[in-house]
């Protein structure tokens, strides 16, 4: 079974931390580059950090200095440590990944909601 099950979202304060976790199966996670997008109501979906294979990382100008986004390969699950949220951080959060190696395949994860609300 190819699958990426995302975990950890729920409801935090502005200024607060949540860490979310990506577990894959079914694929050579060595192999994957691994991104986080979320989609807030009314909006497109929007790419929030990406760590490759090779272990480079990227993120939003939104999110740069606040989250951080790793990889365990041996357990093969990505994080998003996000702190210091903000409101506007309220979305939808979805991991993908998309192979660098080998055959070329891709796939999403179901979504985890972040709310960030006094």
């Amino acid at each position: 079974q190819v699958q990426l099950v995302e975990s950890g979202g729920g409801l935090v304060q502005p200024g607060g931390s949540l860490r979310l976790s990506c577990a894959a199966s079914g694929i050579i996670f060595s192999r994957y580059s691994m991104s986080w997008f979320r989609q807030a109501p009314g909006q497109q979906r929007e790419l929030v950090a990406i760590i490759t294979s090779g272990g480079r990382t990227n993120y939003a100008d939104s999110v740069k200095g606040r989250f951080t986004i790793s990889r365990d390969n041996a357990n093969n699950t990505v994080y998003l440590q996000m702190n210091n949220l903000k409101p506007e951080d309220t979305a939808v959060y979805y991991c993908y990944g998309n192979a660098d190696l080998g055959p070329r395949r891709s796939m999403w994860g179901q979504g985890t909601q972040v709310t960030v609300s006094s």
